[in-house]
């Protein structure tokens, strides 16, 4: 069983920090981790799922939403089979509840930002972002 779970949301003030941990577990992630597209979206109510920031393999070149470009950092450790992403300088516009998600497919141009790109997702975290 494939299995992402995310975790270290919460309710910060603006301009604070937060950094979230996404835990994959199963047999198909034990050995080959550090292969996998990484992603981090994110959905508000009442709003689409959008995308925040990939990682496509283990060193790959990560790729960012440019509302959270220079705030956020996407990375990993594959000894823990876990990726984070680091948030800073939070906005209240950055309040959503935050998914993870993973795919063993190659992600190249546009396609790296849906949604419909990874197979694997968690149940979400909430990020509350006061003013």
């Amino acid at each position: 069983q494939v299995q992402l779970v995310e975790s270290g949301g919460g309710l910060v003030q603006a301009g604070g920090s937060l950094r979230l941990s996404c835990a994959a577990s199963g047999h198909t992630f034990s050995s080959t981790f550090s292969s996998y597209a990484m992603g981090w979206f994110r959905q508000a109510p009442g709003k689409e799922r959008e995308f925040v920031a990939t990682s496509s393999w283990s060193g790959g070149i990560p790729y960012y939403a440019d509302s959270v470009k220079g705030r956020f950092t996407i990375s990993r450790d594959n000894t823990k089979n876990t990726a984070y992403l680091q948030m800073n300088s939070l906005k209240p516009e950055d309040t959503a509840v935050y998914y993870c998600a993973a795919t063993l497919r190659r992600l190249y141009g546009n396609e790296r930002y849906k949604p419909t790109a990874y197979d694997y997702w968690g149940q979400g975290t909430q990020v509350t972002v006061s003013s």
